[in-house]
């Protein structure tokens, strides 16, 4: 899949595993994976980290095959979704560093933009969660475009 702001692909290059069954090698029962998934959030991961915790250390690809229901999903019947949604927590701290970058360096022309990409991206994806619930619909981003333009 393509960035949104750029002709070429994500950094990351990683592939889902290719089947929706449960693999082979994971002896874990579902109560089991689902322990585990509440244990990793009570001390402090994300969805994200918990999956990836999962993989690497428990050999765990995938928790859905498994359960039957994402992380997600476990983590909201357990009471431990945090308040906002993970990936517009992240898009706000970037665009946090890239403010206090542009404070110190004014000159910096292409950050100006990649600012107001992210921006972008924030007030999108922003619209998206007011729309299905996930953030509160009085929620709002302040932008500081103009003040640094």
């Amino acid at each position: 899949m393509a960035r949104i702001h750029a002709h070429r692909r994500g950094k990351s290059h990683s592939s889902r595993p290719t089947t929706l069954r449960t693999a082979t090698w994971v002896t874990y029962s579902p109560e089991e994976v689902a322990t585990l998934v509440v244990r990793l959030a009570k001390e402090g991961l994300s969805a994200s980290e918990i999956g990836l915790r999962l993989r690497d250390e428990y050999s765990i690809p995938l928790v859905k095959p498994i359960l039957g229901k994402s992380i997600g999903q476990v983590l909201k019947e357990n009471n431990l979704l945090p308040k906002s949604p993970e990936d517009l927590d992240r898009l706000l701290e970037r665009a946090k560093r890239l403010q206090e970058h542009l404070k110190a360096n004014p000159p910096d022309r292409k950050n100006v933009r990649s600012l107001e990409l992210l921006e972008a991206k924030i007030h999108r994806l922003s619209k998206y969660y007011k729309k299905n619930g996930l953030l509160p619909t009085d929620w709002k981003y302040s932008t500081v475009v103009a003040q640094l333009a």
